[in-house]
């Protein structure tokens, strides 16, 4: 059950967080794993990481704002392994401000990866999914496209868009044999968190960080690994039956906040 022996995944922000946890997930499921990163020795350390547990991996560098970067980079995996049959979108980046503190850099930052590196990344895969009989695309979306966070325009706005290509993508590639499908995240525990707290508010995180817990009703933070869980499940072929369907995975934050 939930193997991917004999299957190759991409996984965007494999180095780190949420991606890191699927990279390792899939790779302990049989796939042959490609960490797409922007930061190279990040990327080469999860591969070590994973071949020094008798798994399969390959380090991919790529930018996912660069279009032609991410387009090269994919054209090379497949050079070398044959074929892509999986593909997952977690790279992504955060922005705090509402409209009126938004600039126009940070919109446009915010843009750039979470959105336009989505669409590079399954642009770059689609045609060869197609010519290969088939494939899947999971997204991670975020909670924040269904509900809109607080102090969070530009990143909601973001996978709001990300949630709304994935049901596109979904519609029209279901005749070719390509699913697509999308998370959404509430909060997960991961070092971007932690960051993200330590420069906020010094000296205050752990009362933030369980201030932050307690907006799920579950109590708590998601963990990248049961995130990774969802993902195994929607890119194997116990889900051949699943497309064009976003997965909220949030501790009750949707539903039982509203």
């Amino acid at each position: 059950m939930l193997s991917l022996e004999g299957k190759t995944a991409v996984v965007t922000g494999g180095g780190s967080g949420i991606g890191k946890a699927i990279a390792e997930l899939f790779a302990q499921q049989g796939a042959k794993v490609v960490v797409a990163d922007l930061n190279e020795g990040t990327a080469k350390e999860m591969v070590e990481h994973i071949t020094s547990k008798k798994g399969k991996a390959l380090a991919m560098v790529a930018n996912v704002a660069d279009q032609a970067m991410v387009t090269e980079a994919i054209n090379e995996v497949i050079s070398k392994v044959g074929r892509i049959d999986i593909l997952v979108n977690s790279a992504g980046i955060s922005h705090i401000g509402r409209l009126d503190t938004t600039a126009e850099a940070d919109f446009d930052r915010i843009f750039q990866v979470n959105i336009k590196g989505v669409y590079n990344a399954m642009h770059a895969v689609i045609g060869h999914m197609k010519e290969k009989g088939g494939g899947v695309i999971l997204n991670v979306a975020s909670v924040a496209a269904t509900l809109g966070l607080s102090d969070r325009f530009a990143y909601s706005m973001s996978k709001g868009a990300v949630v709304s290509m994935t049901l596109s993508v979904a519609k029209d590639y279901v005749l070719d044999n390509i699913r697509c499908n999308c998370i959404s995240p509430a909060r997960v525990h991961t070092a971007f968190v932690d960051g993200f707290l330590s420069r906020n508010y010094p000296g205050r995180e752990k009362e933030m960080f369980e201030k932050l817990s307690k907006t799920q009703p579950i109590g708590r933070m998601g963990k990248p690994d049961e995130v990774a869980s969802l993902a195994l499940y929607l890119c194997s072929d116990e889900a051949a039956f699943v497309t064009g369907s976003d997965y909220p995975i949030d501790g009750g934050f949707v539903r039982l906040n509203t």
